[in-house]
């Protein structure tokens, strides 16, 4: 193998990234569906999404990253490595928002890979194995569900005809809304990955509250999903006798307090939310006759996810039979807790103690597209905290010197696979 005498083969050692450029990006993509509260609105295969997409793609050419897009539409810019017939060291998120979102969630992932690339290409540093880093489609799922849907495809959590054929509110197919933006790429069989780091605001507020600059993420608790439809009878307000009355609003919303208490019965790990209602025929003198309602339960082990599914189910049979009205209950998303890697895991820790930053052990209460790669490869997560715990909100903040140290992490970890993923198949 030769190497040109002015490149480098990189090793972790003192490298460090441009923490002023990195702002300088985020604040860039932040444009792109600006909100008036200063978050951004930007729905998964919109027009705005294919800027924001069309912004990384130039990024990343200009450093001579090489492009392609899948035909779920997830983006891979890689750099190529001295092995490039190695496995990749890949990471990334998603630039796709909430409705109300932050400049942070998702896109920092993204933009953080993006600056370690551009970090080695500064210093004309070459990798053993080849990087990437990965814009994957609609992790968030406020347009189409399932969520994190182009990591889910990748990973085979399900199929690219299932997600395709996925539509909005609207009625627009995520086929078409693909085709329409102009990322509907090849149908292809999914690469292999020798290892996927993901950086991320927390999202919540243990970092900051135990003033940690890192978070060491063990793994993402495991979610179910339902909707969960009250077939009530509707009835005129007036004439109808309170006894007489089979109120579907009333179940529900005692099946609400369920949901926390089967939270709270499980701690202290268990998560239990009830996110959107539907009411119907939701007029004022009417006695509501049906209600659907989302069940949202997380948990750290399966075990215990099971049992607030049993307990779920429960607690909805015998409302129902009280009541003398069906309580129907569809799971419309499920996956397991899911530990990461050991030794990617201890790589995020050590990049932390090298660079001097405080860290603590976390456990991911989100779904991030990390939680599917690490069903084909060996995966981590790095965290850095975020201004009272908030996200998916338009007021979404962060340090930059916490997003400057997570991706200093990042750097150090991909480094670090890469060297040891190219010795390893010397």
């Amino acid at each position: 193998m030769q190497v040109h005498e002015s490149t480098t083969v990189a090793t972790p050692a003192d490298m460090r990234v441009d923490g002023a450029r990195l702002w300088d990006s985020l604040m860039q993509l932040a444009q792109i569906g600006a909100t008036e509260k200063g978050g951004v609105c930007r729905l998964a295969l919109t027009e705005l999404d294919r800027q924001g997409r069309e912004l990384f793609i130039a990024w990343a050419k200009e450093i001579g990253c090489t492009v392609r897009i899948d035909a779920i539409g997830n983006i891979f810019a890689r750099r190529a490595g001295l092995r490039d017939d190695l496995p990749p060291v890949m990471t990334g998120s998603h630039i796709d928002t909430q409705p109300t979102g932050g400049k942070f969630d998702g896109n920092y992932g993204v933009l953080a890979g993006l600056e370690v690339l551009r970090t080695l290409a500064e210093g004309n540093v070459q990798t053993l194995a080849p990087l990437e880093v990965a814009v994957w489609t609609n992790e968030e799922g406020s347009r189409f569900v399932p969520v994190m849907m182009g990591s889910g495809v990748f990973a085979g959590a399900f199929t690219l005809e299932h997600a395709l054929a996925q539509r909005d509110r609207e009625g627009v197919s995520v086929r078409d809304a693909l085709a329409a933006i102009g990322y509907a790429g090849e149908n292809e069989k999914p690469h292999t990955v020798g290892a996927y780091f993901e950086a991320h605001i927390e999202q919540g507020p243990v970092l900051e509250a135990h003033d940690k600059t890192i978070g060491v993420v063990q793994g993402a608790l495991g979610q179910r999903w339902y909707d969960v439809t009250v077939q009530g009878m509707e009835a005129h307000a007036g004439p109808t006798p309170m006894e007489l009355r089979r109120d579907a609003l009333l179940v529900a919303a005692d099946l609400i307090h369920v949901v926390n208490r089967i939270a709270l019965d499980h701690a202290p790990h268990g998560r239990g939310t009830v996110g959107w209602l539907d009411v119907h025929p939701n007029s004022r003198n009417v006695i509501p006759g049906r209600v659907t309602l989302t069940v949202d339960l997380r948990a750290a082990d399966d075990a215990t996810l099971t049992a607030m599914d049993t307990a779920l189910r429960a607690a909805c049979s015998t409302a129902g039979e009280q009541a003398g009205i069906a309580v129907d209950v569809e799971q419309v998303v499920h996956f397991p807790p899911q530990p990461f890697a050991a030794n990617l895991v201890a790589a995020v820790k050590q990049g932390a103690d090298a660079l001097g930053f405080s860290s603590m052990d976390v456990i991911s209460g989100a779904g991030h597209d990390a939680v599917y790669l690490a069903r084909v490869a060996p995966a981590a997560m790095i965290f850095v905290p975020c201004k009272d715990g908030i996200s998916h909100n338009e007021i979404e903040d962060a340090r930059a010197d916490h997003l400057e140290a997570g991706c200093n992490v990042l750097l150090q970890a991909m480094l670090d696979a890469a060297w040891k993923l190219g010795s390893a198949n010397a």
